[in-house]
């Protein structure tokens, strides 16, 4: 019986260490990219930052809250969205516009990862929100949809506690009864805790 609780005390003090030496998560902040899909045919390259906090709830699976926003111009041909405003072309679509636009992801979702010496790969797939806001010729248009987004990373490990990360993700939005396959590409620092 001493023996059993001997052995069960240094398997309990092993066990202990072992998932000290695992983050407990990460916050990352850094810049973002973005090819958004503003219509058949028309893509558009924002720019904006992209946030992300994480925690761990198993050693090698987290909960993420990643969130992000990009603006910039709309292409001069491009569609817009296909909304049909008052004065609207047929078809649903705008008539060539140039003007401005802002998207903002709200997402959430389980992260795999695991450590291999200084780097830290990773994947996740998150669900959420997105709003977008497009402004155009004295037009303005905004709407919110769902939005997933499926990819992963890698963390490179460059001081206690701090990495550097680079992240792509393929992210799907539907606004105004379309989809929208957008690519993003984030990178930044990262703090584990």
């Amino acid at each position: 019986m001493h023996r059993l609780a001997i052995i069960g005390f240094i398997v309990f003090l092993f066990t202990t260490i072992g998932y000290a030496q695992i983050p407990s998560g990460n916050v990352f902040v850094g810049y973002s990219y973005l090819s958004t899909d503003l219509g058949p045919g028309d893509r558009a390259n924002w720019n904006g930052w992209n946030g992300s906090v994480e925690g761990k709830v198993l050693p090698f699976i987290g909960i993420v809250a990643d969130l992000s926003g990009h603006y910039g111009s709309l292409a001069s041909n491009s569609t817009g969205l296909c909304t049909v405003p008052p004065g609207g072309l047929p078809g649903g679509c705008l008539g060539p516009l140039s003007g401005s636009g802002n998207q903002h992801n709200f997402l959430f979702g389980p992260r795999a990862s695991v450590s291999l010496g200084k780097f830290r790969p990773f994947a996740h797939v998150l669900l959420g929100a997105s709003h977008i806001s497009e402004s155009s010729s004295g037009f303005s248009n905004s709407g919110t949809s769902f939005a997933y987004a499926v990819g992963g990373g890698i963390d490179y490990h460059l001081a206690p506690l701090i990495g550097w990360r680079l992240q792509a993700d393929l992210l799907q939005t539907r606004f105004f009864s379309t989809t929208q396959n957008n690519a993003r590409v984030s990178t930044g620092i990262v703090i584990h805790f």
